[in-house]
């Protein structure tokens, strides 16, 4: 352990501030308010298979960024001023990689590779000599994470070098070595492999900072609906998508919080591997969890601009895929922290793939409205299940 309080830059394990999310920590997350928002510009203005798959790199990659600081700000401490320093500078950092979402498969692709990596290395490299001042044990699995993100940072600079197609393909290559790494323990000839039991997280840490990530998600979702309603003439039937994207953002709220979320945290505090379970449940588990509210945000823009759509089966999949997508991610995230998969969310995606049959023949507001209802179904069904066996968990 650290012999001076001025050279340990780490928290405080096993007291009160050491589990707490900082306010510079939120005000980190605000530069990711902008990504989510740019995201879900970028997928509704080019909506077209090849404009999907560009959307969902840049979505792995904002969560992927995302994630790993929080990984690293479950052992860093926020309050120590030279923690603050690299927060602020990927703050910096964060708002260039957002601002270059919208041309990053045209002419800002080095910018947002660059931002990206700078990201990555950048914070791997500050954490690893933190690490060795104060707990050199743990220092070699920020080499070996650091490893890894300069392999893939190769080909993230390769792809802002290339262009179309290529570019796509680099920077998919680059995404699979960063995402095959905890999977793999960060495996490094010659430094051997993490194992489960070297990631001692703050479950209560972790767990509130992906709420506070979906709780951001929800709000912009929210934003959209409610700026493009505020855009259009005002009507019955604009009044009727605004009310439904209002309906489904809150069902997905209550599926997350109402039992998800307080379940998880308490899960993890007690378990005898958290950094196991944390990678499973929070690293990968809830990237359909955002996912889903990004395509929702998608569908609600779509339910405005072309209600009485009929046939259009890429509208269709936004407008059913969000709700989908979203079921799935708690499906796997709960299932994960509980022990067994929620009947009622997989009673809600068959729900929707019957849906899906129908949708050549229903317009799109109302499918959206039918969407809604599954969510809500889901909801009560849960509610209804799980209420009375167990105290519900609040958000506080």
């Amino acid at each position: 352990m650290a012999k001076t309080n001025g050279t340990n830059w780490l928290r405080a394990k096993g007291s009160a501030s050491g589990s707490k999310v900082t306010f510079l920590e939120l005000f980190f997350d605000l530069v990711f308010v902008f990504s989510i928002s740019q995201l879900s510009h970028v997928l509704a203005a080019h909506y077209t298979p090849l404009g999907a798959a560009e959307a969902a790199l840049m979505t792995f990659a904002v969560w992927w960024v995302w994630i790993f600081t929080a990984w690293v700000t479950n052992w860093l401490d926020p309050d120590k001023m030279p923690v603050r320093g690299m927060l602020v500078a990927l703050m910096m950092l964060g708002l260039l990689l957002s601002a270059s979402i919208p041309e990053a498969f045209g002419d800002k692709g080095l910018l947002f590779a660059g931002a990206y990596v700078a990201m990555q290395v950048g914070r791997s490299l500050f954490t690893t000599y933190a690490m060795t001042r104060v707990d050199r044990p743990n220092t070699l699995n920020f080499v070996r994470i650091t490893a890894w993100l300069v392999v893939a940072g190769v080909f993230w600079i390769a792809g802002g070098l290339l262009k179309h197609e290529a570019r796509l393909i680099a920077w998919v290559i680059a995404l699979a070595i960063e995402y095959a790494g905890p999977a793999a323990g960060f495996a490094v000839p010659g430094l051997g492999r993490s194992t489960a039991r070297d990631w001692d997280v703050s479950g209560a840490h972790m767990a509130e900072r992906c709420a506070l990530f979906v709780i951001i998600c929800l709000g912009e979702a929210i934003l959209v609906s409610g700026r493009t309603f505020s855009e259009l003439p005002f009507s019955g039937l604009t009044s009727i998508v605004f009310v439904t994207g209002f309906v489904g953002t809150v069902a997905m709220w209550w599926l997350y919080f109402r039992f998800g979320h307080g379940r998880a945290a308490h899960r993890i505090e007690h378990e005898e591997t958290p950094g196991s379970l944390a990678r499973l449940a929070f690293t990968y588990g809830h990237i359909p969890i955002l996912a889903g509210i990004i395509v929702h945000a998608v569908a609600v823009e779509f339910m405005f601009s072309h209600p009485h759509e009929t046939g259009d089966l890429g509208i269709a999949a936004a407008v059913l895929g969000g709700s989908g997508l979203f079921l799935i991610g708690n499906l796997w995230f709960k299932g994960a922290t509980s022990g067994q998969l929620p009947l009622s969310h997989l009673a809600g995606l068959v729900f929707l793939i019957l849906l899906a049959f129908a949708a050549p023949f229903i317009e799109v507001y109302l499918m959206g409205i039918l969407a809604t209802l599954v969510l809500i179904i889901v909801a009560a069904w849960e509610y209804r299940s799980l209420t009375g066996t167990e105290t519900a968990p609040t958000l506080h």
